[in-house]
């Protein structure tokens, strides 16, 4: 019997409109940009056929090379400038909301949580690229 993951929710208001937002939330030039938690890690290549069926790739990496990971997922459902669902290798899955608020743009991601690492620890990691991508939304 599979175990039910616990369901994460984070959240940011980004101060851009709702298409500049899914622009930079979605084409690779720019997730190579925001796509890491701290300054001590990179995005060096994304990639991403953005369609139900179609797959996601980030790969992720410590500057000073000492580790990395490549995040990948394939989409269930995807709604321009609405919603993005989709599901990682192990199964778990994620859904992002953008919600348009005149010149700015509300995103809430909810996501599966993993076995491995804490609930709490997941959830800043998520919120500090969520963080990161407002940044750079709003500076680019």
């Amino acid at each position: 019997m599979k175990t039910q993951n616990k369901k994460v929710t984070i959240s940011a208001e980004v101060n851009s409109p709702v298409d500049k937002v899914w622009e930079r939330w979605n084409e690779p030039k720019h997730i190579t940009q925001w796509n890491f938690a701290t300054d001590d890690w990179c995005c060096p290549k994304a990639e991403n056929n953005l369609q139900a069926g179609g797959k996601y790739l980030a790969r992720m990496e410590a500057k000073d090379g000492g580790f990395g990971f490549d995040f990948e997922a394939t989409y269930d459902e995807v709604k321009n400038q609405e919603n993005i669902s989709y599901t990682m290798p192990d199964g778990r899955q994620a859904t992002t909301l953008f919600e348009p608020e005149g010149n700015k743009t509300k995103i809430t991601t909810t996501f599966d949580a993993e076995n491995v690492n804490s609930v709490e620890m997941q959830r800043d990691g998520w919120q500090a690229i969520l963080n990161n991508f407002k940044k750079y939304t709003e500076e680019v």
